[in-house]
């Protein structure tokens, strides 16, 4: 397309856009708008469920995290190395086992000292079954920490005694692993891994002893560590979070206050970028992308995220492999690539991304035929049979009625669509939709209330070993009620070997499993669709999409407000930021 034709197509696609935006929610952002703007805005595109580090699984979840908290490390920007965060500096044994942390003179957002002790109690809390934290297993490489987060209650004293969690003094926290774990200071970069403060959790827990879970969330009562705090909360429209002026590196965040909105019309949220309202989206609408990609401040990066549907294992006909199997089989990927997402997502047939440096990554078999459409007629017929050899279909039982469960959004809808309409079209699957809001979504999600459900996982730190713990037996991450013993034991295996070859062999033995059972349906490799100021500085790509908010600054005074009415075309050469 040309950059002539690119500025009409985008010039029409707006018109549409502003004209779905008058809508109530449109006349909803603006009026929110009206208020006295933050000095940077972002769209989280959902409504948060929780600001607990400890059972946080969501992006949106996280992203305000890392503005709230801090931990011992956080990441840089631009290349994810470890920086010192909490920790000011650190030593590592020659053996990779040992970890000592020296704590700098940090202070929590109410003045009270950060402490060695914080960490060590919000590590204790993470392991407890009662907290329910999903990451929990994130911590089971520190020495005992698994033996302690399984006994019973009445041996908990006994067993925390075996953890290798030691506080030296007030400023110095000692890490004893069972094994090297070479992305160890990148776990401790990670919200589950953030401290949170004892002192005021416990007495909203001791005065509220039914409503406390929600209650030391509040604006007013939550106490946190990082470069923000929380000031206010309205629900389904945005939080209102302002520097932390106790934040050790309070000299060095650029920004006063931030807003964090709720908004999940792809066309509000770009008319509120447009308009000047927004600084940050992280998508975008579809249909616009191709004149999107003209635009200096929109440059989707590939980076490690898989795009996957759950199945519901413990219902028929769900618990048959075979049938798994067939519905693996007929999915378009490529048609959902290439005509439904249009930004550089590509087909995928793994649970782990491209991208993750020496691992020999297995696929789903499938069809390999050179040309495309010949490898999926070919894929279609296994799955065909495999469904009248399951007994459905021709001479079989009639296949009941699946239902593909999303999260609300525009962009989800349009890929269930499509992979229902195949299923019916090629396998005689019927199909129905249901999509929830996000909160509503998770818990369905994780209460097995389902037949398939749409899912991704975006990577914590760049290894297999980071998605393929999601689903360990049993696992809070898992939610699809499939349990392999010799997954796990693959697993298990992994993280007791040395040798960096051998152990990621493994992880491929069990990613193999996986794929051979398929509780997952694996679609597509994502690619970031960040739309961002051109004249923000410190927001860089990165293979996990992380930007924390810390590292944001203007690069000159703000540009000035954008009119929606008539945007001008892109220059000629790209501006400095990626973006």
């Amino acid at each position: 397309m040309t950059r002539a034709g690119a500025a009409w197509a985008f010039r029409r696609g707006l018109a549409l856009v502003l004209l779905a935006g008058l809508g109530a929610g449109f006349l909803s952002a603006l009026r929110g708008s009206l208020r006295a703007r933050a000095d940077f805005v972002f769209n989280n595109g959902t409504e948060i469920t929780t600001l607990d580090p400890a059972t946080i699984t969501g992006q949106p979840e996280m992203r305000v995290a890392h503005a709230l908290y801090e931990g011992l490390t956080v990441k840089d920007p631009a290349t994810l190395a470890p920086l010192p965060g909490v920790a000011e500096s650190w030593e590592v044994a020659p053996d990779g086992r040992r970890y000592v942390f020296h704590l700098r003179a940090a202070r929590w957002s109410n003045g009270d000292p950060i402490t060695a002790e914080d960490f060590a109690w919000s590590w204790q809390r993470l392991l407890l079954s009662e907290t329910a934290a999903p990451y929990a297993y994130q911590l089971w490489c520190v020495r005992g920490a698994r033996a302690f987060a399984e006994a019973p209650p009445e041996r908990r004293a006994e067993r925390w005694r075996e953890v290798g969690l030691s506080v030296e003094n007030a400023h110095t926290l000692v890490v004893e692993l069972d094994e090297p774990v070479p992305w160890f200071l990148t776990l401790t970069s990670s919200p589950a891994l953030f401290p949170v403060h004892r002192a005021s959790l416990e007495r909203v827990r001791e005065r509220e002893p039914e409503r406390w879970p929600s209650q030391w969330l509040r604006p007013g009562r939550l106490i946190t560590n990082g470069p923000f705090k929380l000031v206010e909360r309205r629900v389904n429209d945005r939080l209102r979070l302002v520097k932390n002026q106790e934040y050790w590196d309070a000299d060095a965040v650029a920004f006063g206050s931030l807003d964090v909105l709720a908004i999940e019309s792809l066309s509000t949220m770009l008319n509120l970028y447009l308009a000047g309202e927004i600084d940050w989206l992280d998508r975008v609408p579809t249909d616009l992308v191709p004149a999107l990609l003209e635009r200096p401040d929109f440059r989707p990066a590939p980076y490690l995220a898989t795009y996957f549907y759950r199945v519901n294992t413990t219902r028929p006909p769900f618990d048959d492999a075979r049938v798994r199997r067939a519905l693996a089989l007929a999915i378009d990927r490529r048609a959902i690539c290439e005509k439904i997402l249009k930004k550089g997502e590509h087909p995928c047939f793994s649970l782990t991304p491209e991208g993750l440096e020496g691992y020999p990554r297995p696929e789903l078999a499938h069809a390999a035929d050179g040309d495309p459409a010949r490898a999926f007629a070919a894929d279609l017929a296994e799955a065909r049979a495999l469904l009248v050899e399951a007994g459905y279909g021709p001479g079989g039982r009639p296949f009941p009625t699946l239902e593909i469960h999303f999260n609300t959004s525009e962009a989800q809808r349009d890929v269930a669509e499509v992979v229902g309409d195949t299923w019916t079209r090629a396998l005689g699957v019927p199909v129905r939709y249901l999509n929830q809001e996000w909160k509503v979504y998770l818990e369905t999600q994780k209460r097995l209330e389902y037949d398939v459900s749409r899912s991704s996982w975006i990577g914590d730190y760049p290894d297999a070993n980071n998605f393929l713990e999601a689903f360990r037996g049993g696992g809070e991450n898992n939610r699809t009620g499939w349990r392999n013993a010799r997954y796990d034991e693959r697993l298990v295996a992994a993280a007791r070997e040395l040798d960096p070859g051998r152990r990621l062999a493994l992880l491929a033995e069990a990613e193999g499993i996986l794929l051979a059972e398929l509780p997952i349906l694996p679609i597509y490799g994502y690619v970031s669709q960040n739309l961002v100021s051109t004249r923000l500085d410190g927001f860089h790509p990165n293979v996990l999409d992380e930007h924390p908010p810390k590292f944001w600054r203007w690069k000159s005074a703000p540009e000035p407000r954008r009119r929606a009415s008539a945007p001008q075309p892109a220059p000629s050469a790209p501006a400095d930021s990626p973006r």
